[in-house]
């Protein structure tokens, strides 16, 4: 198989795009490609997914350990010809500036992937090829396979900076992605727009694929060599799930950040996935246990989810139920009284105002304080905070979480409590504590064992 990771010199460089032409070259050659994206983003995995057939997997150093990533590395792979990953960042960004923790670049080592270097080159001549030579010998532990450059301006400007690269580094250019309007991908507050609410991903295929093989080098992207011995495992067996339950997931244009593997994980403790669209539809799915929302932009869509009245009623009904209902982020905003002057679903006694700015931003870790739907008291487990809203008013409910955030070292009370609801602004990553699904699904079936008895 083929694996190697597309990587950038700095946030907004064109990594994604490039990520995306090369996926979509590959698969229009026939090739069956597994994307994957370094750190805990949510929009550039799902372009991934829609580009390459294959629902894209997070890889993270921090929220997730050493083996934690090499399974889902391993697991998502089985059956593809190619590996494709994404970074996140620069390179060599992580959680520190004293160290590699958290960064594309650990990654990369972890896994022994060759590294395809993107670089922003629109302002730049000579210089760039400094800036090459700067990332190829940073560590001598890493391997820089191929360089592909970004907003380059015509021919000329691309000749002089290919003239400087070859004569100042052995690794070879694998060409340019130019600008055009057909490949973009408009962007708002959160980042790119999500591929849910694409609505020509034909046609967009089709132009990065095009794009791909008219300027970048893909024969001698297929000759890479990777070092397979950094992700090969001798998979464990899988303990059979004691319990049987449904899992409602709300997935629209409204809610779509998910960690993948945290479904897979709620799926091997013995749930079944059921997903719904708050947006769309006007009922539940017959006989779930439990209900997970996830992030997204509910904000964008408050006023039609407001409108939705019998779906807000059925919500209400089920949380009143006793039957589980955990949400993140857009998912909390759902279930609380208003989103500005949008009213929501009112089963949280919470109100939410926009920001123009991002709110508690990072990397979290989170240490239970009481018991809850996710485990015990003492369970510590990381996430990441992404969001432009914030609670107003006062409310008097229970925190279960203890929150530490790692970019401003800030800890505070949070994951908001009441009685079978579960709700925060952190999106928990239950690969770097498995026990969290299988808490979930025991829950919902002891809910439903419950429902069962009383019948």
């Amino acid at each position: 198989m083929i694996a190697f990771m597309v990587a950038g010199t700095a946030s907004s460089v064109g990594k994604t795009t490039a990520a995306l032409a090369i996926m979509a070259a590959l698969c229009e050659r026939g090739l069956c490609v597994q994307p994957f994206k370094c750190g805990p983003d949510f929009l550039d995995t799902g372009h991934h997914s829609a580009i390459c057939g294959r629902v894209s997997r997070n890889l993270d150093t921090w929220m997730l350990g050493p083996e934690a990533n090499r399974e889902t590395f391993w697991h998502a792979s089985q059956g593809a010809d190619a590996a494709v990953v994404e970074g996140m960042m620069g390179l060599f960004d992580g959680v520190a500036g004293n160290g590699e923790t958290g960064s594309s670049a650990e990654i990369a080592k972890l896994l022994g992937l060759p590294v395809i270097l993107v670089l922003d080159a629109s302002k730049s001549a000579r210089s760039i090829a400094a800036t090459i030579k700067g990332f190829a010998t940073f560590d001598p532990d890493l391997q820089i396979a191929g360089i592909i450059l970004n907003g380059v301006n015509g021919e000329n400007h691309y000749r002089l900076l290919e003239i400087a690269i070859r004569s100042t580094t052995s690794i070879p250019l694998l060409g340019r992605i130019p600008r055009t309007d057909a490949i973009a991908i408009p962007e708002r507050h959160l980042g790119l727009r999500t591929a849910e609410e694409g609505t020509a991903i034909d046609e967009q295929r089709a132009a990065l694929a095009a794009t791909g093989w008219q300027y970048l080098n893909i024969e001698l992207l297929l000759a890479l060599e990777h070092n397979a011995a950094g992700w090969c495992i001798q998979p464990g067996s899988a303990a059979e799930p004691n319990v049987c339950v449904r899992f409602g997931v709300a997935r629209d244009k409204a809610f779509s950040f998910y960690y993948e593997d945290n479904l897979d994980l709620l799926r091997r403790a013995g749930a079944e996935i059921v997903f719904l669209s708050p947006l769309n539809d006007f009922r539940l799915p017959e006989e779930i246990d439990g209900l997970y929302l996830g992030g997204g932009y509910p904000e964008l869509y408050a006023e039609q989810l407001s409108a939705n009245h019998r779906m807000l009623a059925a919500i209400r009904e089920f949380a009143g139920s006793g039957r589980p209902v955990y949400a993140e982020c857009g998912g909390m905003l759902y279930l609380g009284r208003s989103v500005g002057k949008a009213p929501m679903a009112g089963v949280l006694p919470l109100e939410f105002e926009m920001t123009d700015r991002l709110v508690q931003f990072g990397y979290v870790e989170a240490t239970f304080v009481e018991d809850c739907l996710l485990g015990p008291r003492g369970t510590v487990v990381r996430g990441h905070s992404f969001h432009y809203s914030r609670l107003t008013g006062t409310h008097s409910l229970p925190t279960v979480y203890q929150l530490r955030y790692s970019l401003s070292g800030i800890s505070e009370p949070e994951g908001f409590c009441s009685g079978n609801v579960l709700a925060s602004y952190v999106h928990l990553h239950f690969g770097g504590n498995p026990s969290l699904a299988a808490h979930l699904a025991t829950r919902a079936a002891a809910a439903k064992q419950l429902a069962e008895v009383s019948r």
